[in-house]
């Protein structure tokens, strides 16, 4: 690849592929509480707003992170920052599996979501540098269909494991799968040879960023994420489970199954939905029409009443594909910036994205916590259906929120701001 030849047509897929593998694994790791919540309860003596505070702990180290790994990005690279990220997630998911109380249980939790910081991003580097600017939105919806992977492995795979080798071990696993990732990066990552119309942002980040908070409509789109993104980090990410189980009546591999059929559908919708946007043209419709269906399911499936359960799991399916309208906010929030500003776009939609779940899974937990009844099963807290129903109000007026942002976005026709 030297003296600008280009490499092979498979090369830059396999870049991709490494990093959005660890994507992957973080994503793993963001939804794995949601089957060994109970277990967390029991074994800390907790309730459910600490049970959301421990799992939340991810979003808090992973949202406070995404600005500062565009500039950490852009000085030392793709390779090395994964792979160095890769074994920061490893020792947290080993100090979590050890952790003997809550103060280090924390600790861990902490650094897993530090660990896990960087693969969104980092995945989106190595796209720019591996792929022309015109893939960068199949791209996109292509990564975030590897996230759901993970998410679905950390459902009814996860429950079954933790069911034979408790959930201890099943993080000791987790951290063994981390280092090995960290080898992997750092042997066969290359940050490599840019595209021609590679999009390189050294020197101008902090311009770069300053633009991107003082523009409106970036600031409109990366509130979309957030209320897009809070309902299925919440659902899906923690409370579905507890909720299929003690209000439905699941047991937790049939409980972990729905939620995992939820972020299928979150993974297939996206890039779906970038494709669908590209083809009209436009942004806008698509980012509306997902935020009514998300507020139209969501609604039914919790409260409409007398609707049997697989219907119920279908409407929560759907509330899921709804859901990955949200990639569009990316795509749109940099089509409203120059090129030159695309870095700190993504970095500062994304901080709004990861910083939904560090609001909602505790303040759902919070809410269950306000209207708990006294129920106890084997030393764990039981909440009634209307505890969580007054708890998931609060996932309706996101939801609700997204539809009001929608409507106030600027329509881009898939065009980059010049």
């Amino acid at each position: 690849m030297k003296g600008g030849a280009r490499p092979h047509p498979l090369v830059p897929w396999a870049m991709w592929g490494l990093g959005a593998s660890f994507y992957c694994y973080a994503f793993f790791q963001r939804v794995a509480p949601a089957v060994m919540v109970g277990e967390m309860m029991r074994e800390f003596a907790v309730g459910a707003a600490i049970a959301g505070m421990l799992s939340g702990l991810y979003f808090y180290s992973y949202a406070a992170m995404q600005i500062p790994i565009g500039l950490l990005l852009d000085r030392f690279g793709p390779r090395r920052m994964l792979a160095g990220f890769a074994v920061l997630s490893a020792v947290g998911s080993a100090l979590f599996a050890m952790a003997p109380g809550l103060g280090p249980a924390y600790a861990g939790r902490a650094l897993v979501g530090l660990g896990a910081a960087v693969t969104w991003v980092g995945t989106l580097k190595l796209a720019s540098l591996w792929f022309p600017p015109r893939h960068f939105a199949l791209v996109t919806g292509l990564t975030l269909a590897m996230g759901m992977a993970g998410a679905v492995g950390g459902q009814a795979p996860l429950a079954a494991a933790v069911t034979a080798y408790g959930w201890r071990g099943t993080m000791w696993g987790a951290a063994v799968v981390a280092a090995a990732m960290a080898v992997v990066l750092w042997l066969f990552v290359r940050d490599g040879v840019p595209s021609e119309r590679q999009e390189d942002s050294r020197g101008s980040f902090g311009a770069g960023l300053i633009l991107a908070l003082r523009t409106p409509q970036i600031i409109i789109l990366a509130l979309y994420s957030f209320t897009m993104a809070g309902p299925m980090l919440s659902v899906a990410g923690l409370w579905g489970v507890p909720y299929l189980m003690q209000v439905h009546g699941l047991d937790r591999t049939d409980a972990a199954f729905t939620t995992s059929a939820m972020l299928v559908a979150w993974g297939i919708s996206s890039p779906l939905t970038g494709w669908f946007s590209d083809r009209m043209g436009r942004r806008r419709p698509a980012l509306v029409v997902a935020a009514i269906g998300g507020l139209v399911f969501g609604w039914a499936a919790f409260y409409l009443p007398g609707v049997p359960l697989p219907v119920r799991q279908v409407l929560l399916c759907c509330m899921g594909a709804m859901g990955g309208a949200f990639v569009l906010s990316f795509a749109t929030a940099r089509e409203h910036a120059p090129i030159a500003a695309g870095g700190a776009v993504l970095g500062v939609v994304n901080t709004f994205c990861m910083a939904s779940g560090a609001i909602f899974q505790p303040l759902i937990g919070w809410l269950l916590d306000l209207n708990w009844e006294g129920g106890m099963v084997d030393g764990g807290r039981v909440y009634s259906a209307a505890a969580y129903g007054t708890a998931f109000t609060a996932l309706l007026a996101c939801q609700g929120s997204a539809l009001l942002l929608a409507l106030a976005s600027r329509e881009t026709f898939c065009r980059r701001h010049e």
